[in-house]
């Protein structure tokens, strides 16, 4: 499947998501890795099978393999990341913030594509996972870096958009059953 199918999947009522995803697939303002690296993690955080398999199979035109490993392993380890922060974030007890993770997180140092990049991916899931520790967190390391509000902006826009093109599917495909 194809983006552009993907696109016509989607009902009348959700137009405004057709029109969000081209100028999405469009837009200067990242590199094409940093677009579709934050495209197929945001596909697999939302967890919709058309969304993922439409997502990887454009991307695998635009990314290196180790640049698309690197984009699946930024949705995994937030996967567990968000989930772990969340709580720490979320919980009434300080003790927890002092606490040792003891979660394995190498990938995160050693990602193999630029941080930047590997930054910009983590932080979009960290929006589809609605995780305000983690978002805090690589917001502030790509400031460090250098990176644009409008790039980081521009990540989150995607989380959104695959966020609710996957919702929208996963909507028809219930009232469908």
């Amino acid at each position: 499947m194809s983006i552009e199918a993907l696109k016509e999947r989607l009902p009348e009522y959700a137009k405004d998501q057709r029109l969000n995803l081209s100028s999405l697939l469009n837009d200067s303002v990242l590199t094409p890795q940093q677009r579709w690296g934050a495209l197929v993690a945001t596909a697999l955080a939302a967890r919709n099978p058309e969304v993922i398999a439409a997502v990887v199979a454009e991307a695998r035109q635009h990314l290196s393999p180790e640049a698309l490993e690197a984009a699946k392993a930024a949705a995994s380890i937030m996967a567990m990341n968000n989930i772990y922060y969340r709580f720490v974030h979320l919980s009434n007890d300080a003790d927890y913030k002092t606490m040792p993770a003891k979660l394995r997180m190498n990938v995160i140092g050693k990602p193999g594509v630029e941080k930047v990049d590997f930054e910009l991916w983590s932080l979009a899931v960290s929006a589809v996972n609605g995780c305000g520790m983690c978002i805090e967190a690589h917001d502030h390391v790509l400031k460090q870096h250098g990176v644009s509000k409008e790039a980081i902006q521009q990540v989150v826009r995607i989380a959104a958009v695959i966020h609710a093109v996957a919702a929208t599917l996963d909507a028809e495909t219930a009232l469908a059953a």
